[in-house]
């Protein structure tokens, strides 16, 4: 089983903080363990303890090139003594990326597939040849998001963390911000930042609500103004951001999520959204690993750990 290090809640000292009278604290689950980093962590240990329950000795995922899920299963897997099968959105380019490259280090298996192919993902037909060509394998979705991995995402926050009015999360496949929403306190508040362009966003939480049952004792909104064009899109205001965050409070944000998130939180600050007295916990949900292949994409320079 996967074990957590301390987590510790990290207070930001900053004028506009003081000056608009809220606490900004984050959540460093980008230091939860030495490999498997963030949210990943908790969408993965029970995934992988059921995995070793039921006998199974193979992780089988999906993801694109720079997926922190891609490699996060990769070392989950490692760490708990499986094989692991990374099914891969797109052509195989060589050399690999920074993400794939360490992938394959820690013995995932690549598989590269078509887009049109990828789509299938869901569809038996599918995992039915996927089964023909691999043999039998334990299946974990795109993003990692099912029971087990809501299940884990519950427990990132403690007693501790009751006392904030406000907890803040990316949102991608929506398995975390899911997990969060079920573990809220009661008045606590949370935020989502959805990392994807478009509304949909609202529809697939209240699917996710609803197939998995979840109550809460609070309340959540979901802001889709911060995307900064779509999923993986950038602008330099973004990129400048990230590295102001840095220089002011020596933590690394990635351009994907965290970033994004972090961006809105400031924005929503600086517009008054918070009233005064308010206690914001921003959840730092890891994936830095792809900075570096992003700067190797983009030419772009980033903060890396």
């Amino acid at each position: 089983m996967l074990e957590a290090l301390p987590i510790k809640n990290q207070i930001l000292s900053h004028p506009l903080l003081e000056e608009k009278g809220v606490e900004l604290a984050i959540k460093r689950l980008d230091l939860v363990h030495p490999t498997v980093s963030g949210n990943k962590f908790f969408k993965l240990k029970y995934n992988l303890d059921q995995a070793v329950s039921m006998g199974f000795d193979t992780i089988l995922t999906f993801g694109g090139a720079f997926s922190n899920h891609i490699l996060a299963t990769a070392q989950g897997a490692k760490a708990s003594n499986l094989k692991s099968i990374g099914i891969i959105r797109g052509d195989e380019i060589r050399p690999l990326n920074p993400t794939l490259a360490q992938a394959v280090g820690l013995g995932m298996q690549l598989h590269f597939v078509d887009r049109a192919t990828y789509r299938q993902k869901k569809e038996v037909e599918f995992i039915n040849t996927l089964e023909e060509k691999f043999g039998q394998y334990y299946l974990i979705p795109e993003g990692g998001t099912n029971a087990l991995a809501i299940q884990g995402t519950a427990e990132i926050m403690g007693i501790a963390d009751r006392k904030f009015s406000h907890i803040t999360t990316c949102i991608g496949t929506g398995g975390t911000f899911s997990g969060l929403y079920a573990s809220l306190y009661l008045d606590q508040n949370l935020l989502g930042f959805s990392a994807l362009k478009g509304e949909f966003i609202h529809q697939e939480i209240n699917d996710l609500i609803e197939r998995y049952q979840l109550s809460s004792s609070g309340a959540y909104k979901i802001f889709t103004n911060y995307h900064f064009g779509g999923y993986a899109k950038y602008t330099q205001e973004l990129i400048d951001f990230i590295w102001w965050f840095y220089e002011k409070f020596e933590i690394v944000l990635d351009p994907i999520y965290t970033g994004k998130m972090a961006f809105g939180i400031w924005d929503l600050i600086q517009k008054d959204h918070f009233l005064p007295g308010s206690k914001i916990l921003m959840i730092h949900s890891g994936g830095l690993q792809g900075n570096v292949g992003f700067t190797q994409l983009h030419k772009i320079p980033l903060p890396i750990l």
